[in-house]
């Protein structure tokens, strides 16, 4: 059995390497974090946080909806992730902080949202990561679940078959995050973007 700390080395393995070119590498991706965004609803003076915020993508339109008022924190296991997002001057737009989304350095009920890009593929126990998610956000409180690309669109790109396990299958995700405090309340699988909206149960 995989301890925690072997998933993290795993994560880190992949994403260090990663790092410094990551935006090159999806230089187009702007406009749909945007609208992944302006999906959550968010209200100026919120407090949300990009749980595996990567390069920081989703930090300056986060900080733009919820205003100088808002809070925005980007969360991240990959300090070279951080880095670049330091470099990118997003820091600017939001706290960075190294942290495991298994064990969040914040207070219970402390958020308005969650927004998280790409991250459900990486955790290592995801219905007990998504209730630690459910965790800092309070009752009635967000959760975007987004890829700038759909399922069928990621696994070409990456030579792969999708599997009836894929956690991101609608008809696993509605039941996983029911399981983990969260209503799946909408849910877009297309070649354009994959999106899956909770609401803190």
């Amino acid at each position: 059995m995989r301890s925690m700390s072997d998933d993290h080395t795993h994560v880190q393995e992949f994403f260090t390497p990663r790092a410094a070119d990551w935006d090159a590498r999806f230089p187009d991706d702007g406009p749909a974090f945007a609208a992944a965004v302006a999906e959550l609803g968010l209200r100026e003076g919120d407090r949300v946080l990009d749980a595996g915020c990567g390069t920081g993508r989703a930090l300056p339109p986060l900080r733009t909806v919820v205003g100088p008022s808002g809070v925005v924190l980007g969360a991240d296991l990959t300090p070279a992730m951080l880095e670049a997002a330091a470099r990118a001057g997003r820091e600017r737009d939001g706290q960075l902080l190294v942290a495991d989304v298994s064990r969040l350095p914040l207070r219970t009920e402390s958020l308005d949202a969650v927004f998280a890009a790409g991250l459900i593929a990486h955790l290592p126990n995801p219905a007990e990561n998504l209730r630690e998610l459910a965790r800092v956000v309070r009752q009635g409180g967000t959760l975007a679940l987004f890829h700038p690309i759909g399922r069928a669109a990621l696994a070409a790109r990456q030579g792969r078959q999708i599997t009836p396990d894929d956690l991101r299958a609608e008809a696993n995700l509605g039941p996983l995050l029911a399981c983990s405090g969260w209503r799946m309340t909408l849910y877009v699988d297309e070649d354009a973007r994959f999106l899956a909206l909770a609401v803190r149960a």
